[in-house]
């Protein structure tokens, strides 16, 4: 099987996708993005993904971008081992949440940790709104969560990490506050595969229930 190659930088989106490729064994190899230089933005990169955002994936079929495509593309090469098949009655609400993460959890995060590219002239009031909003979308999970699908959790436990150490103030985010929520991440990062993506990232011992901010072996998280 042809190694895929997953460009990332520690502990930014391109973590899911790693998590994933872990628990499905696939060959791949990593190609560090450095941000310090603002590698995201070379033309190389942007060969890869036009948008100038982590991760890109190298396939056989060529370059992918986006968090929840890749993890919905790598899922369907091993149909029903980390997501719901094809025709599994199972799949459609799988999917409903699989787009809230991408499309509603993620963008929130993006705008917390950087209000000034959606509101240049008021970052921190945008800031202090988006906040209130993730507590929002945490309550929901935390009331509501029925997927129990590895491909869910390797995209939303660095979501769970990330408000904790990034995004200014973390006042009012403590993850212990929803209690299922803080029991998934003390689950999941208890196997030896997560262990070993956290060593892989210098991301500690408890990177989901209680992180703290990484040190990695190589490039730079912001």
């Amino acid at each position: 099987m042809t190694a895929l190659t997953l460009h990332y930088a520690p502990d930014n989106a391109s973590l899911c996708v790693r998590l994933a490729l872990e628990w499905l064994r696939e060959p791949y190899v990593t190609s560090l993005v450095d941000r310090s230089r603002n590698g995201q933005k070379s033309p190389d990169y942007l060969e890869l993904n036009p948008h100038g955002l982590i991760p890109a994936l190298e396939t056989p079929n060529g370059p992918m971008f986006e968090t929840g495509a890749i993890l919905l593309w790598l899922a369907d090469r091993h149909p029903g081992k980390v997501f719901p098949a094809v025709g599994d009655p199972k799949r459609a609400a799988a999917l409903s949440w699989l787009f809230w993460l991408s499309n509603t959890l993620h963008p929130a995060l993006r705008m917390l940790f950087y209000p000034d590219k959606y509101l240049p002239a008021a970052p921190s009031s945008l800031r202090h709104a988006t906040r209130f909003q993730i507590v929002g979308h945490l309550d929901r999970l935390e009331a509501h969560w029925t997927a129990d699908h590895l491909l869910h959790f390797c995209y939303l436990a660095p979501m769970l990490r990330w408000p904790a150490i990034y995004g200014g103030s973390t006042a009012g985010y403590d993850l212990a506050h929803w209690p299922r929520l803080h029991r998934f991440a003390q689950v999941f990062e208890d196997t030896a595969t997560v262990r070993g993506v956290a060593r892989a990232e210098g991301l500690g011992a408890t990177p989901f229930s209680a992180p703290t901010l990484p040190t990695p072996p190589e490039g730079s998280a912001i």
